[in-house]
């Protein structure tokens, strides 16, 4: 049974299905897939130009979507009031919905005022269109002050293993924020590494589904893997019939090293 996080009285699976960088037919039958598999929560963003596709998918799944948590995310080029809502409603358009679950701020951009994209977003939360908003790729001091204007629901930013997240996460407790994990098995580099094979032999796991079982063990974490096939998919989802130990847990907390793998030019100074 999928494990539900209860952020601010809502429930959000707690194991979602990332769909970058996935297009056209490819991406539609993934998410059809995944949705049938158990999946509840999709990650899509207007950057992937997938939007389309996921919305076909969705539709062919037949899964209500009420039961769907459905995450997009403005790019740079659409922070402005104005372009928030030009983008927002293109976006509806092109996942065949009324409403997105969850809005967010891809990346921060000081070339707009943070208060006046989470104002628009604020507006389109008012309207119904939007249920929730959050940002994306904030360090620690852009958080707090996203705070401060908004309620921000969610910041969603590479976690895993060799990653420590742990400022971000004070946070995320402190006030009651999501934190989702992109990248969390550090594309593949965990089906290398020997602890957690060791940890997965004790429970018939592999690293990878010992690692999203890891973070999503975390209170205030969920995780968003990309998987291009069904048995990946499948494999990913199979992670609910088993819990860590604290040492466990620790042990796999002790990986992280600092290892960052998407830090594109426009990325904040973490």
């Amino acid at each position: 049974m999928q494990l539900l996080k209860t952020i601010r009285g809502v429930e959000v699976p707690a194991l979602g299905f990332g769909t970058w960088p996935l297009k056209g037919p490819d991406c539609r039958e993934a998410v059809t897939d995944a949705l049938r598999i158990g999946y509840r929560h999709v990650d899509t963003a207007r950057m992937y130009v997938n939007e389309v596709a996921v919305g076909q998918g969705i539709r062919d799944s037949q899964v209500p979507r009420e039961e769907i948590f459905l995450t997009t995310k403005l790019w740079n080029t659409e922070l402005a009031g104005g372009k928030v809502t030009e983008a927002l409603h293109d976006s509806l358009r092109s996942l065949h919905t009324d409403y997105v679950d969850l809005l967010l701020i891809h990346w921060p951009d000081k070339k707009v005022p943070l208060a006046e994209t989470l104002n628009a977003m604020q507006k389109h939360q008012q309207e119904g269109k939007v249920r929730q908003i959050g940002v994306s790729n904030f360090p620690p001091g852009l958080l707090r002050e996203a705070l401060r204007h908004a309620p921000v629901f969610c910041n969603q930013v590479e976690y895993h293993p060799y990653l420590s997240q742990e400022g971000l996460l004070e946070i995320c407790r402190e006030s009651d924020v999501l934190l989702t994990a992109y990248s969390p098995i550090a594309h593949g580099a965990v089906m290398e590494e020997e602890s957690l094979r060791q940890i997965g032999e004790k429970y018939g796991k592999s690293p990878v589904q010992i690692t999203l079982r890891w973070l999503i063990s975390q209170e205030q974490v969920a995780a968003i893997p990309k998987a291009s096939g069904t048995e990946r998919r499948r494999q990913n989802f199979d992670i609910f019939d088993f819990e860590l130990t604290r040492e466990e847990m620790d042990q796999i907390h002790g990986l992280a090293r600092g290892k960052r793998l998407i830090n594109p030019a426009w990325s904040p100074v973490w």
